[in-house]
């Protein structure tokens, strides 16, 4: 009786969020790489810490912009021990200035908030974009995502890049970030509304108006958040702006971890943060495995027949869901998408790992600790 009960509640859950996710990606706006040039100066700001692999391939891709007739690039070498530094010095174009940053962030403030906010005290543009280190564009990303940004009379846009995801954790896990704001948030309304809870931002690449960004003094207002682009899409709606979620994966890329060891690390440390304490966690994770994990054990190990039957179609629309996100958003549907059962407990997992290292204060990222 009781599995039957669970595995109810939690199918019918399952097809209730596919059928919102259907719905929410006709309200899924792309940018328009046909948009005019822009009439602006634009700042691409990179805070770099360790990152002699990737920061070439990123301010390569940002040099090679259409459209952006005024453009600056400030890079940021957080107190990098690698070769970062030497080959951004080593490029030889006037629009790309390397600032130096050996001072650790001060009380109250974590790392990477504290330079996007030096990067932005150094920048002169009317437009700020920020993208991390692993970021690779299209050569019209930064028009296009202006041109919605301008076009809509949106204080930010937050154009989501395809994850590129490899190694079979990264397979698992990276998916589940797009899928989740897909499917669960409600594009159309977060778009018209400042209600600071519709917020959804990937600090991978944020497209900013400078006025707006100053006029909530930029990242001193989200100076300890460990997901400091939510909480900066936040603070704008706070102050009344509207704010944009948008499908990037036509116009943006990453890489975000490179193994395993990587993945855990990378979420360990943020996911404690995401849903507003331990027992917003532990609901979303127990409502995540009842409507994910339950409806496909029931359809495989049920006794009676209507069980199964009720567990094979929620594990299918759990499966739809996830197939249509990867689909719209350019990602690998096949297999991954019939492994979401697997995404899941994955991210649970993971969730439980993040919360232990962050109760005994163990949680770091790249060399700084996050306690």
């Amino acid at each position: 009786m009781v599995m039957k009960r669970l595995t109810t509640i939690g199918s019918l859950s399952a097809i209730a969020i596919a059928a919102h996710t259907a719905v929410n990606l006709n309200a899924l706006r792309k940018p328009n790489v046909i948009a005019p040039p822009i009439a602006e100066r634009v700042s691409v700001l990179i805070p770099a810490r360790n990152e002699a692999g990737n920061i070439l391939r990123a301010v390569s891709s940002v040099l090679a912009s259409r459209g952006v007739p005024d453009l600056e690039v400030l890079v940021l070498d957080d107190g990098s021990t690698d070769e970062t530094a030497v080959i951004v010095s080593g490029i030889d174009d006037p629009r790309v200035r390397l600032i130096t940053g050996t001072e650790e962030p001060p009380a109250g403030w974590l790392g990477k908030p504290w330079a996007c906010r030096r990067l932005s005290l150094q920048a002169c543009g009317s437009v700020l974009v920020f993208i991390d280190a692993d970021v690779e564009l299209s050569p019209d990303a930064i028009r296009a995502s202006v041109g919605e940004l301008r076009a809509r009379g949106f204080a930010m846009v937050s154009p989501y890049p395809l994850q590129i995801a490899e190694s079979w954790l990264e397979r698992l896990v990276q998916p589940i970030v797009t899928w989740s704001w897909c499917a669960f948030l409600p594009l159309d309304w977060s778009q018209r509304s400042t209600r600071p809870s519709l917020s959804a931002a990937n600090g991978q690449f944020l497209v900013i108006d400078a006025d707006a960004y100053e006029a909530i003094d930029g990242h001193s207002a989200v100076a300890a958040e460990v997901l400091e682009d939510i909480a900066l899409m936040r603070a704008l709606k706070s102050s009344g702006e509207l704010t944009c979620t948008m499908d990037g994966s036509a116009i943006a890329t990453c890489r975000m971890y490179a193994n395993t060891d990587e993945v855990v690390d990378g979420y360990a440390k943020s996911l404690w943060a995401g849903f507003g304490g331990p027992a917003g966690s532990l609901g979303i994770n127990l409502f995540l495995l009842s409507a994910y994990v339950v409806p496909p054990v029931a359809a495989i190990s049920a006794r009676s027949t209507r069980t199964r039957a009720m567990g094979t179609l929620g594990y299918a629309a759990g499966v739809a869901s996830r197939a249509l996100v990867a689909h719209r958003t350019g990602a690998r549907v096949w297999p991954d998408s019939a492994a979401h059962p697997a995404s899941i407990l994955s991210f649970s997992a993971l969730s439980a790992v993040s919360w232990s290292r962050h109760v005994r204060g163990t949680n770091s990222w790249k060399g700084r600790s996050l306690s």
